[in-house]
Order: C-alpha cells, then sequence, then structure tokens
C-alpha cells in the first residue's frame, strides 16, 4: 500500500510538472531561462529554484545519515556547506560587475586561457553526472531495495518524466516547475517537522544532548565544511547560472535568501538522524530506525520530500549540462536541437553510474568538493583580490586538488592507507581534513610565488 501511495504521488508530481513546463522556442529561453519577453525571472522564482536544486534527495538523505552517524557535528558540517550561498554570491558578483564576464569559464578564460576553461568544464561535467546518478539512486532506495523490480521501475519513470519536459522547455521549464516543487517540498517538510515534534522522547534539549565529544570525526567533518565553502559553489553549474539571470540586487538578494532558507531546510531533515539515533538498534540502517520510530504515516512523507527534491535537482541538472556543452564549452552551435542532444547524453551518463553501486553518497559530495579545491586560490586571489598569476600555479593548484580527491577516494574505499602512517589519523573524515588542508596550501603557495606585478592604477587587493 505504502508503495502504490507513492507512485501515485510520483505520476502526480509529474503530471504537475509536465502541465506547468513551458514549450520554448528560442534559445535565449532554453538556455538562459528568459520568458517569451525576454524577462528574467522573479526574486521569488529564484529563490525557490536556487533552494530545490539545492535542497536535493542526496543532500536530504546525506544530512539525516550524517546527524545520525555524529550527532550534531555531523548535522552541522553537512548545514555549514549551504553557507557557499554567500559565497557564492560574492563570486558571481565579482565575476559580473568586477570583471565584466558573462560566465565562469569566460573569467577563466581571461585569466588562464583555454587550459582554465577545460579544467573547470571537465570538472563541472563530472559534478553533474554525479547529481543525475546521486538523486535517481535515492528515489530508487524510496521504492525498493537497490536492484528490485520497483527500484529500476521508479528511477525509469522519473527519468521518463523529468527527461521528458526538460527537453521541451530546458531551464525556463526548470524554473517554472521548480516554485511548484519547491512548495510542495515545503508542504511535506513542515507536517515531516509537525508530525517529528509529536513524537515521544523528541525535545529540543536532545539537539544539544547529540553533541559527540570534541575527538569526533564529524567535528573535522564540519572543518572540511568551512574549508570547501569558497571553491565549493563555483564548480556547481545549477547555481552559477541562476547568478547570470537578473539584475544585480534581484541576483544578490536570492543568493541571501536561498542561503537562509536552504541551511533551515537542511538542518530541519537532519533532526531526523538526530531522532533516529536515540532509539536505532546496533547496526540499524537510518531508514529502518526512522520508519520504526516515526511509524508509516510520517515515513511517507520523508519519501514524498526525497521524491519532490529529486525531480526538482534533476531538471535543473539538465537544462545546466545543456548549457555547459553547447554554450559555455561550445561543443555545439547554440541551438534547441543540440542542448536537448546534450541532456540525453548526461540522463544516458548518469543512468551508466547507477552500475558503479557506490554504497556512501556522501563520497561523492567530498570528492567533487576536494577536486574543486584548485578554485579557492582563483577565487581569492585573482577573482577577488585582482591579481595576475602566472599559468604554471593554476595548473599546480589543479595537479594538487585531483589528487587529493583519487587520494581521498581510495583512503574511504580501504584500497590504500597512505596518510594513516604518516599523521596517524584513522577515521576517513579526518583523513579528509588533512588532505584538504595539504591542497589548499600547495595550491596557495603555488599562486603567492607565481603573482605578477599589480598592473599601475589598479589595487592590488
Amino acid at each position: 500500500m505504502h508503495t502504490l501511495i507513492l507512485f501515485a504521488a510520483l505520476a502526480a508530481i509529474a503530471a504537475v510538472s509536465v502541465a506547468i513546463a513551458p514549450r520554448v522556442r528560442a534559445p535565449d529561453g532554453f538556455f538562459r531561462g528568459l520568458d517569451e519577453s525576454g524577462a528574467a525571472p522573479s526574486l521569488v522564482t529564484l529563490v525557490f529554484s536556487q533552494v530545490t536544486t539545492w535542497i536535493f534527495a542526496r543532500s536530504l538523505l546525506t544530512a539525516a545519515v550524517l546527524a545520525y552517524a555524529y550527532g550534531l557535528a555531523g548535522a552541522l558540517a553537512y548545514t555549514a556547506y549551504y553557507l557557499s550561498f554567500f559565497t557564492g554570491a560574492a563570486i558571481v558578483d565579482a565575476v559580473r560587475f568586477r570583471h565584466g564576464c558573462e560566465s565562469i569559464q569566460a573569467f577563466l578564460a581571461q585569466k588562464f586561457g583555454r587550459s582554465g576553461t577545460l579544467a573547470y568544464n571537465i570538472l563541472v561535467a563530472v559534478r553533474l553526472l554525479s547529481e543525475v546518478f546521486a538523486n535517481l539512486i535515492v528515489v530508487g532506495l524510496v521504492f525498493g531495495t537497490e536492484g528490485t523490480a520497483t527500484y529500476f521501475a521508479a528511477i525509469l519513470a522519473l527519468t521518463a518524466v523529468i527527461l521528458g519536459y526538460s527537453l521541451f522547455g530546458g531551464l525556463r521549464a526548470s524554473l517554472r516547475t521548480d516554485v511548484f516543487q519547491m512548495g510542495a517540498f515545503l508542504v511535506a517538510l513542515a507536517v515531516i517537522v509537525w508530525q517529528l515534534s509529536g513524537e515521544p522522547g523528541w525535545s529540543l534539549a536532545l539537539i544539544a544532548d547529540s553533541a559527540p565529544a570534541a575527538s569526533s570525526p564529524g567535528w573535522a567533518l564540519l572543518a572540511v565544511a568551512f574549508l570547501q565553502i569558497v571553491s565549493y559553489p563555483m564548480h556547481d553549474p545549477v547555481m552559477m547560472d541562476r547568478g547570470f539571470l537578473a539584475d544585480r540586487r534581484r541576483t544578490a538578494l536570492s543568493f541571501i535568501y536561498a542561503g537562509l532558507l536552504s541551511m533551515a531546510c537542511i538542518f530541519a531533515f537532519a533532526l531526523l538522524g538526530l531522532y533516529a539515533a536515540t532509539g536505532a538498534e546496533q547496526g540499524e540502517p537510518l531508514l529502518d530506525a526512522l520508519s520504526r520510530l516515526i511509524g508509516p504515516g510520517a515515513m511517507l512523507f520523508v519519501n514524498l520530500a526525497l521524491i519532490v527534491s529529486a525531480a526538482s535537482t534533476l531538471d535543473s541538472t539538465l537544462s545546466s549540462a545543456a548549457k555547459l556543452a553547447v554554450v559555455d564549452a561550445g561543443l555545439a552551435r547554440p541551438t534547441l536541437a543540440n542542448g536537448r542532444i546534450a541532456m540525453v547524453a548526461f540522463m544516458a551518463g548518469g543512468l551508466a553510474f547507477l552500475f558503479a553501486r557506490t554504497s556512501e553518497l556522501y563520497t561523492a559530495v567530498a570528492v567533487s568538493g576536494t577536486a574543486s579545491l584548485f578554485l579557492a586560490p582563483v577565487i581569492v586571489v585573482s577573482l577577488w583580490g585582482g591579481r595576475d598569476v602566472a599559468v604554471w600555479a593554476f595548473h599546480v593548484a589543479v595537479a594538487a586538488a585531483l589528487a587529493g580527491a583519487v587520494l581521498y577516494f581510495v583512503e574511504a574505499g580501504g584500497t590504500v592507507s597512505v596518510i594513516e602512517p604518516v599523521l596517524g589519523v584513522t577515521h576517513k573524515y579526518e583523513k579528509l581534513l588533512a588532505i584538504c588542508v595539504a591542497v589548499l596550501a600547495i595550491g596557495f603557495c603555488a599562486f603567492a610565488l607565481a603573482l605578477r606585478p599589480a598592473r599601475a592604477g589598479r589595487p592590488a587587493a
């Protein structure tokens, strides 16, 4: 019965999304989200679109899982990633209004030439593919165990619907459906919080009581989040794309409001993990413990929130993928047909990732966040500081970040153990913190050594 209700809800969400998604006929509507008169999205549309594309299914589940495993430290660690909205606002403002560039790629080309845009485009392409994969797998797990018929049926159904209306409407369709999907998500979240507040054993004191000891790996993860929030927003094309649609004031306000609302939503969902941990049995998975403790009624709304957030993220991911391939990377002429081909290609690539059977969703976040660290010195020194550096420093920063991402991936998977014999740390999040510090140190040292003299009449920083 529970599964039938979820499939009915999925069908209803799909029907409304398809009904309200516009069919665009011009590239500006498909790639830039402009309406028929050429007007930019409203502030409410931008805020809701920013939030619902960052409160995606993987994020919700990851926030709850980290809180379940590491208490308040885990909840705060994942919530801290949403400070990226505020650094993201500063990044977009500097790119557009200080450097006069129309995209992140244009700024990187200005500073580092073709190698700058190539490295960035590869990074964000992998990021987009991982978003498709991660959100599909969460929806599959809502409906059934990995590999079962209902698991694949839910994934294929969501894929068909999202790809269908995205092909017709592009970014314009994504923006319009995001408003509806965000409204549905907020209703589901409000019901979840209301029902959780009435559960036996729940109290606000539970939040403080869940704080682990200072030696907990959760606090190391919080430190990692603070190290990554400078570069993390720049490597998210969905966020960055929405920073180039409206005027300066509307754009800045959309980032600020979206950041506050996103942090509240993520922490609210993390509360589920905190509560589940209080009554979980030894070795019991989060969703099993949560279902047993809050009951099928409340769990239905949890699953609905995951489904809605996955749908809202996927259409935005596809529209950004089309813009990346056709407009930003220039792989084809900016026509509707080529944008649609790019969408199909990225969706197929994301489905292919399902065969990798990644067991921990946070691993993808940590790997992509570590790989994006080469952007930190770019942002601080070149974008905000206004200084020019020799291109070799950019290559050093890229190499260090990619090496760090690969090292964390193999360390977390248990393939190798390089860091423990050297530093004596054993937990993967403590290793991740060490890797991030090393990557940032190498990147900033390279940029410091490669600084060119400040231009006359132009302040250095």
